[in-house]
């Protein structure tokens, strides 16, 4: 060992693998910043002294006598005001041609919000798609992942939800991101005039895999910074969670870890927790809310990715294609926002609850037409009305690219309820139906994307 500007450096690594080295050092602390030939690294285990970094660019061209330089703290985050219209490497290092980073220096990955300083999760937040505002409302410090396959334009639907929904900022954080993916969201975010509210935290698929496990703890810590400190709304966007968990999986493995469910590591579930739980409501006002995209293989959601995804947040929103209109829609029997009850029908109009239950129930009974006709059963009259229903429904209410205020759902969703059925058949309080029926009180909604079509039965 030798010493440089105060700083510890040793020569003797014992161990290298694809992703890791190991050597002998003293007063190494675990999650220590590091650096291996001149390479970015992390302390990921400490026993006695011996100690374990994973080196985020990979091992190559790494000896046993190549030197390893020890930071002496944590990978840091310089936080401020100006970390705005920023897009940042997985290090907190502008990519942007921008000068250097000024302000605080935070540890990433700190500690959960304390719990007295939560508030009760009880404030809209609106995204524009139905499929979701309707069905499955969204509040400010909900954590809640959409579930999709990789042929489908989630990355799309996320940046609308950023573009509609009602936050102070917007922080993103990319995770093996292609070229063209990148360039969609900050061509996007510079068009919809928004760019002064976004900060990008970007690693995409030419960059080290490793890099991405500091994208979601240096989204979190810019936007703690700006939801507890500038009692600001801040919305998380986070994608693609699949490609951090393979690149935990990839250090897990590199170190002989025996892996857990579908080669991930036993510590995925406290992995995923550690960023969800930074979503949050404060006391004072300020918010986190974090969307985060997980694709699947085929739709599987018992992969260990999706399954303890699910049990760490508030639901879930499930996107498929509906080929029946040729579009992507949120499915409304896979979704589920587990905190909507706070606010529909409280936050939102009286009739809320009711229409999403009514709107739901006929959709399931149009599935069950289908399934009698794909099976050469006869369809009788309702089940024609069911099927014609649902093509509209869809159309208009659960395909991805409409864009709504809540109160155009709600008088769309009278719309099609009057259209195809009668009132004892919908299902809906008569106190409501007294108030909404009326055909003088509901028309038919003219920016909608089945207007003026002819759905036969």
């Amino acid at each position: 060992m030798k010493t440089k500007a105060f700083k510890r450096i040793y020569t003797r690594i014992s161990g290298i693998t694809k992703a890791t080295c190991s050597l002998k050092a003293s007063g190494v602390r675990y999650g220590e910043l590091a650096w291996v030939n001149g390479m970015p690294a992390q302390v990921i285990s400490v026993v006695d002294d011996m100690v374990t970094v994973q080196v985020f660019a990979g091992t190559e061209g790494i000896s046993s006598h190549s030197e390893v330089t020890f930071a002496g703290a944590p990978p840091t985050l310089k936080v401020s005001d100006l970390l705005a219209s920023r897009i940042l490497n997985g290090y907190g290092e502008p990519i942007d041609g921008g000068p250097a980073l000024r302000g605080e220096a935070r540890i990433i990955k700190g500690n959960a919000v304390n719990p007295v300083k939560r508030s009760k999760p009880s404030t809209l937040l609106a995204t524009g798609i139905a499929g979701i505002d309707l069905n499955n409302t969204l509040v400010t410090g909900q954590k809640i992942p959409f579930f999709a396959d990789p042929d489908q334009p989630y990355n799309q639907v996320l940046a609308e939800v950023a573009m509609r929904a009602e936050a102070d900022k917007i922080i993103l954080g990319g995770m093996g991101l292609s070229n063209d993916d990148y360039l969609f969201f900050k061509n996007t975010f510079t068009e919809a005039g928004v760019l002064d509210k976004v900060v990008s935290f970007i690693n995409t698929s030419e960059n080290p895999p490793l890099e991405r496990l500091l994208i979601p703890d240096m989204v979190c810590t810019a936007a703690e910074y700006f939801a507890n400190d500038r009692n600001q709304k801040v919305l998380v966007l986070l994608t693609d969670m699949t490609l951090y968990a393979d690149a935990l999986a990839i250090v897990a493995n590199k170190m002989d870890q025996i892996p857990s469910k579908d080669s991930m590591p036993g510590s995925l579930y406290s992995d995923l927790a550690g960023i969800y739980e930074k979503a949050v409501q404060f006391a004072h006002g300020g918010s986190i809310t974090i969307i985060a995209v997980t694709t699947l293989n085929e739709s599987d959601i018992t992969h260990a990715i999706p399954d303890n995804t699910g049990y760490i947040t508030e639901g879930q929103i499930f996107l498929k294609k509906d080929t029946d209109i040729g579009k992507v829609i949120v499915d409304p029997f896979r979704s589920l926002s587990r905190l909507k009850q706070n606010v529909i029908g409280k936050k939102t109009r009286e009739d809320h609850p009711q229409m999403m239950n009514a709107l739901v129930r006929l959709y399931a009974d149009a599935m069950d037409a289908k399934t009698k006709k794909e099976n050469g059963f006869d369809l009788n009259e309702y089940d024609k009305r069911c099927l014609a229903f649902a093509k509209e429904y869809a159309m208009d209410l659960l395909a991805v690219d409409v864009n709504l205020s809540i109160e155009q759902m709600l008088d769309t969703g009278w719309f099609l309820l009057k259209k195809y059925f009668e009132k004892f058949e919908v299902g809906i309080k008569e106190e409501l139906l007294n108030q909404y029926w009326d055909e003088r009180k509901i028309k038919e909604p003219v920016n909608s994307p089945s207007h003026g079509t002819e759905v036969s039965l």
